[in-house]
């Protein structure tokens, strides 16, 4: 059984995640603003707001891996917001020898090797490129980080999502920095499978100190 807390544990991945852990088993905790309507049977629910430092350092004490499911919008959103919220849960993970997981996005990942950014394509929606500009931020400060962090960075296929929750099949792909789509062009992946992939890299560390994508 591994100690995982998860900031964000509410949204639409944190919520995922902290499900899939708990139901294999582990120690969980969800930090979040506000409590859930739907509780999971087995989750220990705490309220607190991130850009406390007070509330980062309680949830990297006492647990094995922190997850950070936060996203650049709401109150997090601004230039720099995240990216230094990030940087302080890093922080503090380093200090207490606590692996560190994050939850990204896809607009950082390369359509393909030596290609351009999906951020950086035409069709990308310009509404979003300063949420993916951020993650893309906070990515590039783990790969710049101390070798004593031990991190994992997790970009999800470009159709992941509340609007487009699907199913678990346990079947879906595993790759590096570039954009996974498949025999369509398409690149979806369900919110339950890449809650077991995620889970997965917790309980058998196949990626230390690199960002993995998940797609079927």
């Amino acid at each position: 059984m591994t100690r995982i807390t998860v900031l964000g544990g509410t949204g639409y991945a944190g919520r995922n995640i902290v499900r899939v852990a708990a139901e294999r088993g582990h120690s969980v905790t969800a930090y979040s603003r506000r409590a859930p309507e739907s509780p999971i049977v087995g989750v220990e629910y705490r309220t607190g707001d991130v850009q406390d430092a007070s509330v980062i350092r309680a949830a990297v004490a006492d647990t094995d891996v922190v997850v950070s499911t936060l996203s650049p919008r709401g109150e997090l959103e601004g230039t720099g917001k995240l990216r230094a919220i990030e940087q302080q849960i890093a922080a503090e993970a380093e200090r207490a020898g606590v692996r560190f997981g994050v939850v990204g996005g896809a607009g950082s990942l390369v359509v393909a090797e030596g290609g351009p950014r999906v951020a950086d394509t035409p069709d990308f929606p310009d509404a979003i490129k300063p949420e993916a500009a951020e993650l893309a931020a906070v990515l590039e400060d783990l790969l710049a980080s101390s070798t004593e962090l031990d991190w994992f960075y997790v970009s999800p296929a470009g159709g992941f999502g509340e609007w487009a929750p699907g199913e678990a099949t346990g079947t879906y792909r595993i790759g590096g920095d570039v954009l996974l789509v498949d025999e369509s062009g398409e690149s979806q992946i369900s919110g339950a499978d890449f809650a077991d992939a995620f889970v997965t890299e917790i309980e058998r560390p196949e990626h230390r100190r690199q960002r993995f994508t998940v797609a079927y």
